[in-house]
C-alpha cells in the first residue's frame, strides 16, 4: 500500500502525535508498505535523530509560529509538494493526523485526486482554545511575568475573557473539528472513551479505536515492590496551559506537609514553564521541585523506573502517551477523571483519577499509594498488565488492516 500521512506536527518535535506517526510508519514500512509524510519545516536542517524506513519520505513545508504557542506551526501551502506526495507518488490513502492546515490540504489533495481518508483524532482541540485567547495572541501574559503582580492580573484576565468567550470557542472549535473529521471515510480514536465523546458530540462517520501503542522493546519495566526513601514523583510532558501543570505543584506543596522530604521531577518544555517555576517559588517548594526542561526520549526508559508515582492534571488527553510509558515501566499513576485518562489510570487497580483541578485529593491519594507498601506493589503490577494491552506491533495490524478495508472499498465504489 501506498499512504500519504499530513501532520501539522512530527520529528524532530517530540510530542505524542510525532511518536505516533514515527512508530507505525516504521512498522508498517518494514512491511512493505510505502509513505509519504507532510509536515512542517522548522528550521533549515530537520534532522531525525530517530531512524526512518527507507520506505519512508518526508516533505517540509515552510512554516511560522503562532504567536501565543511558537511551538504550533502555522504551514504555508505548496502545491507541488502536495502533488509530488500525493499523484506522483501514487498515493492510494490519505491519513489526516492534525485538523491544522496541513489537515487542511490533506482534505483539497483528497478531493482533487480523488483519494480516500481516514483521520487520527489525536487532539482535543477545544480544550486548546486558550491559545486564541487576545492577550496571548498579543504575547500579554508573557509581559505580565515580568510584573510582581502579573500572576495575579494573568488569572483575571483569563477569568474576563473565559466568562465572555471560553463557552463560544469551545463550541466552536467542536464544530469545527467535527466537520473536519467527518470528511474522512473512517475516523480513528485512540480510546473508547473518546469515541464515545465523539459520538455525544454527533460525529456520524464510523469510529475505529486503535490505541497509539507503547514499544515494550523500548519501555520493558519491572514491577515495583516498594517506593524510594525518600519518595520520587515525576511529571513527563508538554510543559502548556491545558496540560495543567500547576495542580501538580499545588499537589506536591500538599504531600510536602505530610512527607517533607518528597521530591518532584518535571520533564519537559512549553509556553508555560516559566509561569511553572514562578509558582513554584510561590509556593516555597522550588528547592524540592527539579525542571530537567526537554530530554531526549530515548533518555525515558531509564528515567521512568527512578521514581514511585506518575502525576498529571492534564484534562484534555485522548490518550496520554507519558502515562502508557510511565506504566509500562511499573509505576502508579494518579491523574484526573476527564476524557480517556480513566481508560489507563483505574481507580484502586493501577492508581487513582480525581476531579480536574482537586489538588488535595491528588496528594491525598499519593499519599495513599506510598505509605501502603502492598497496595503500591499492586497498582506497579497492574500498571504494566494494563499497558500490556497497547502493544504497538498490535495496534499496527489493526491499523494496516484498516488501511486495506477502506482502499478496498474505495476501489469498489469507483466500479
Amino acid at each position: 500500500m501506498k499512504i500519504a500521512i499530513f501532520t501539522d506536527t512530527f520529528l524532530p518535535k517530540i510530542d505524542g502525535v510525532a511518536i505516533s506517526i514515527y512508530q507505525f510508519c516504521n512498522i508498517l514500512a518494514e512491511k512493505g508498505h510505502e509513505f509519504t509524510i507532510c509536515a512542517p519545516k522548522y528550521k533549515e536542517d530537520d534532522q531525525i535523530e530517530m531512524e526512518l524506513h527507507p520506505n519512508i519520505q518526508v516533505y517540509r513545508f515552510k512554516s511560522a509560529p503562532l504567536p501565543s504557542y511558537p511551538d504550533v506551526k502555522i504551514v504555508l501551502p505548496s502545491h507541488k509538494k502536495i502533488k509530488k506526495a500525493v499523484k506522483e507518488f501514487g498515493a492510494q490513502l490519505i491519513h489526516l493526523q492534525t485538523p491544522g492546515l496541513l489537515g487542511q490540504y490533506a482534505l483539497l489533495a483528497s478531493k482533487m485526486y480523488n483519494v480516500p481518508m481516514v483521520g487520527t483524532y489525536h487532539t482535543l482541540i477545544s480544550e486548546q482554545e486558550m491559545y486564541l485567547s487576545l492577550y496571548r495572541l498579543l504575547n500579554l501574559d508573557k509581559l505580565m511575568d515580568y510584573f510582581i503582580l502579573g500572576k495575579k492580573i494573568k488569572k483575571n484576565l483569563e477569568k474576563i475573557e473565559n466568562k465572555a468567550t471560553g463557552n463560544i470557542r469551545k463550541a466552536l472549535l467542536w464544530k469545527y473539528t467535527n466537520t473536519f473529521y467527518e470528511t474522512c471515510e473512517v475516523i480513528i480514536s485512540p480510546t473508547e472513551l473518546i469515541k464515545k465523546e465523539l459520538i455525544e458530540k454527533g460525529v456520524k462517520k464510523p469510529i475505529a479505536v486503535i490505541s497509539n501503542g507503547i514499544d515494550f522493546q523500548m519501555f520493558e519495566g519491572k514491577p515495583k515492590e516498594k517506593p524510594n526513601n525518600p519518595p520520587k514523583l515525576i511529571h513527563v510532558g508538554r510543559i502548556s496551559y491545558e496540560k495543567n501543570c500547576d495542580v501538580i505543584l499545588r499537589a506536591f506543596h500538599e504531600i510536602k506537609k505530610e512527607i517533607p522530604q518528597a521530591t518532584l521531577d518535571i520533564y519537559g518544555d512549553g509556553p508555560a514553564l516559566k509561569s511553572l517555576k514562578i509558582e513554584a517559588r510561590h509556593l516555597e517548594i522550588y528547592d524540592s521541585v527539579i525542571f530537567h526542561g526537554f530530554v531526549d526520549r530515548s533518555e525515558l526508559p531509564k528515567i521512568y523506573p527512578l521514581y514511585d508515582i506518575f502525576l498529571t492534571a492534564s484534562t484534555m488527553e485522548t490518550q496520554g502517551l507519558v502515562v502508557l510509558e510511565a506504566m509500562a515501566c511499573g509505576l502508579p499513576c494518579v491523574g484526573v477523571n476527564s476524557f480517556a485518562l480513566p481508560e489507563l489510570i483505574q481507580n484502586d487497580v493501577n492508581g487513582y483519577t480525581v476531579e480536574p483541578g482537586d489538588f488535595y485529593t491528588i496528594a491525598k491519594k499519593s499519599i495513599e499509594i506510598l505509605n501502603d507498601v502492598e497496595k503500591f506493589k499492586k497498582f506497579s503490577r497492574n500498571s504494566i498488565e494494563i499497558a500490556r494491552g497497547h502493544d504497538i506491533y498490535e495496534c499496527a495490524k489493526k491499523l494496516e488492516s484498516l488501511y486495506q478495508q477502506v482502499i478496498e472499498n474505495s476501489a469498489k465504489a469507483e466500479i
